[in-house]
């Protein structure tokens, strides 16, 4: 059986990937979970179009993406943190606080999930993160911790 994949499936393929697969997994499975439709003449017409539509509407974003890459890069991010005498401080810095300071400082909405911290941060001065926009654009953040 021919289907047209509507999400990524583990091991099976990706969105909008015409694969082949059982005549029971198909119909007992991957139809009942919305995760596939059958490929006939209709569905692969509108697979097309579904295709155009967020091809451009990737293009627009990776446009937006590469902005708030040169934005990100261009700026010192300040976080203030709660520290001891020795300049250590109560806690650590995580990605949420990272996400929520470049909400308020730069107007960039940004997932948790997509800021990759190396170390912990676990003490006062300047340490480096990197962003995930997209796969093909990936900015260094550098951010500043400092005493409150």
């Amino acid at each position: 059986m021919k289907i047209i994949l509507l999400k990524d499936v583990e091991r099976l393929g990706e969105k909008y990937d015409v694969v082949e697969v059982k005549n029971g997994f198909g119909r007992n499975f991957l139809i009942p979970q919305k995760l596939a439709v059958i490929a006939n003449r209709p569905n692969m017409n509108k697979l097309r179009s579904l295709k155009e539509a967020e091809e451009a509407k990737r293009a627009k974003m990776l446009e937006e993406f590469k902005k708030n890459a040169e934005t990100i890069e261009a700026k010192v991010l300040t976080i203030g943190a709660k520290a001891g005498t020795t300049d250590k401080i109560f806690g650590s810095v995580t990605n949420v606080q990272l996400a929520n300071r470049l909400k308020e400082e730069f107007g960039i909405d940004v997932d948790r999930k997509i800021i990759e911290i190396d170390e912990e941060v676990k003490t006062l001065g300047t340490h480096k993160a990197i962003v995930k926009f997209h796969k093909e654009v990936v900015a260094n953040l550098t951010f500043e911790v400092v005493k409150e």
